[in-house]
C-alpha cells in the first residue's frame, strides 16, 4: 500500500486529491496538512512514501517543507503541486531534495501514475520538461567547478551528462552501446559517490557542477 501525505492550504485542492487517490485500492492517503508546518508534523508521525506539497502556502512554504522532509524524512518522495510548469520555485525545490513536479490541473490518471512512479524510487520528470526547467533557472546561477567530480570515473561521468541531458536508461545504454543494467549500475555509483538522493538531483548537479553548460 502506498501511504500519500497532503499538504495544501485549499481545502478544496486537498480533498479532490484525496477523493481521486483513494479511489484507487493501491494508494491510501494517511495525513493532511494546510502549511508546512503542519507537513512535517504530519510526515515525522506516519513516515510516508509519498508527500504532496503545494509550494505557497502559510506559515511555511512549500521551499522550505521540501529542503527540511528530505533532511527528516528521507524515505518519503517529496512532490512539489504547481499551477504552472515553469513555476519559478520549481527549480529551487527540484534543489532541496524534491523528486518532481505535478501540475495541479493534470488529470485524475496522469495523479495516480505519478504517485505510483515515485513510490517507486522514479523521478516524476519527463526528459524534455527536465532539461527545459533546469536549464531556464541554471542559466542565471554562477557555474561553481565542484572537485567531486573527480571522485567520478570517465564513464561515470560520461553517464552523468548524458542524465544531465534528460536520456533515459535504454537511451543512453544505446548512446554507449552498453547494457540497461550497466546503464543502472552506473547512475547508482554516481548517485553514491556524489550523495545524491535521485535522477533529478544529478540533473541539477550536472548543470551547478559545469559539466553541463545551459544551450550547449
Amino acid at each position: 500500500m502506498i501511504r500519500v501525505v497532503l499538504a495544501d492550504d485549499q481545502d478544496m485542492v486537498r480533498a479532490g486529491i484525496r477523493m481521486i487517490l483513494e479511489s484507487e485500492p493501491d494508494i491510501t492517503v494517511v495525513g493532511e496538512a494546510a502549511n508546512g508546518k503542519e507537513a512535517l508534523r504530519v510526515a515525522d508521525l506516519e513516515q510516508p512514501d509519498v508527500i504532496l506539497v503545494d509550494i505557497q502556502m502559510p506559515v511555511m512554504d512549500g521551499l522550505e517543507a521540501t529542503a527540511l522532509l528530505a533532511e527528516r524524512c528521507p524515505s518519503s518522495r517529496v512532490v512539489i503541486l504547481t499551477t504552472f510548469e515553469r513555476d519559478e520555485y520549481v527549480f529551487t525545490a527540484l534543489r532541496e531534495g524534491a523528486a518532481g513536479f505535478m501540475l495541479k490541473n493534470a488529470p485524475p490518471e496522469t495523479l495516480i501514475e505519478g504517485v505510483r512512479v515515485v513510490a517507486a524510487g522514479e523521478s516524476l520528470l519527463a526528459p524534455s520538461v527536465t532539461r527545459r526547467i533546469i536549464e531556464e533557472f541554471a542559466s542565471h546561477l554562477p557555474v561553481t567547478p565542484s572537485p567531486e567530480l573527480e571522485r567520478l570515473t570517465e564513464r561515470e561521468l560520461e553517464v552523468l551528462e548524458l542524465v544531465g541531458r534528460g536520456m533515459s536508461n535504454p537511451e543512453i545504454a544505446e548512446a554507449l552501446v552498453v547494457g540497461e543494467a550497466t546503464v543502472k549500475t552506473h547512475v547508482s555509483a554516481v548517485l553514491s559517490k556524489l550523495g545524491l538522493r535521485d535522477r533529478v538531483q544529478a540533473v541539477v548537479f550536472a548543470y551547478e557542477s559545469g559539466l553541463i553548460r545551459p544551450g550547449v
